[in-house]
């Protein structure tokens, strides 16, 4: 990994090594593409992302592994079994191969879980509202 001073989240990216990069750039646009009140800012030398302004979640790569890895903040409210918590109190982490396939519908339901605490109850109800629509639409049972 690059040890200068990395100032911007493109630079982030670009510095990156394949398949590492790969994986980063395409869990980056799955955030993205959540909700159209989602940033991508740069802060502590890695991309975090807002949305209406509070930190959700930021790309970084473990310490020890050397995996990528999803950060949710405030993760202690968000569940499920592939989160850990490691030695942190409030973020959860989700760590990747990246050699192998994201599990796009898994990072999905997180990334939902994690923006949810920050919506109002009535856009999460929408948001439950469209993705039964989207079902249905779709031709399956629900």
């Amino acid at each position: 990994m690059y040890t200068g001073t990395i100032t911007d989240a493109g630079t982030f990216f670009k510095q990156l090594h394949e398949p590492v990069k790969t994986c980063m750039l395409s869990l980056r646009e799955m955030i993205l593409m959540q909700d159209m009140q989602v940033r991508e800012t740069f802060k502590y030398g890695m991309p975090f992302y807002c949305y209406k302004k509070k930190m959700f979640c930021y790309l970084w790569m473990h310490h020890v592994s050397r995996k990528p890895y999803i950060g949710i903040l405030n993760g202690d409210r968000v569940q499920h079994p592939l989160l850990l918590t490691e030695n942190r109190a409030k973020i959860k982490i989700m760590l990747f191969d990246a050699y192998r396939a994201l599990p796009a519908e898994t990072v999905q339901n997180i990334l939902k879980q994690a923006i949810d605490l920050y919506r109002p109850v009535e856009a999460r109800l929408l948001t439950k509202e469209k993705s039964l629509f989207s079902l249905v639409s779709r031709g399956q049972k629900v």
